[in-house]
């Protein structure tokens, strides 16, 4: 993996800055992942005080993905982040949890590791259709997705209504 381990034994108090960066390589280490490659700059600021511990990231960039009309690589931009509280322990409460989302750490743990949920942020980023702007897709894939049919291939005429006899039951 890609460093986006947080040493949580090595921070000092108050405000920590760590800058990574994410390429192809860290979303191929997870399986069936539907990023090709991807160029991601992760900011996270880190806040220690005693036993809290808070994390704002904001994560930017691009991925590249394949075209869900055309089959083609498409690149996507990316502009999400997250805010964490880490909790050392088992349970969290859920008056704790404000507007952050909050993370249990096992007591004695003495690395954060957030690759997981940085995945995770970035895949729910991106949208549900992924395709090319009208006219970027490619042609020869497109032929093959026209809407418009061979006439002499229609087994049934377009004016058919599957439904019409229930009509006829209601009356």
């Amino acid at each position: 993996m890609q460093p986006f381990v947080i040493p949580l034994n090595g921070l000092t108090q108050g405000g920590n800055q760590f800058d990574w960066h994410a390429d192809g390589t860290f979303f191929g280490n997870f399986d069936n992942s539907e990023i090709l490659s991807a160029e991601l700059d992760a900011e996270m600021y880190v806040e220690k005080a005693s036993r809290y511990i808070g994390v704002d990231c904001h994560l930017s960039g691009w991925v590249k993905v394949l075209c869900d009309r055309c089959l083609e690589d498409l690149q996507l931009p990316v502009d999400t982040g997250f805010k964490l509280s880490v909790k050392y322990g088992d349970k969290a409460s859920a008056a704790d949890a404000g507007d952050r989302e909050i993370v249990m750490v096992p007591e004695g743990e003495s690395d954060l590791d957030l690759s997981q949920i940085v995945y995770d942020y970035v895949c729910t980023s991106l949208p549900m259709r992924r395709v090319h702007p009208d006219g970027e897709c490619n042609p020869e894939t497109l032929k093959y997705l026209s809407s418009e049919a061979d006439p002499a291939e229609d087994p049934a005429p377009a004016t058919e209504n599957p439904f019409a006899a229930l009509k006829d039951l209601l009356k």
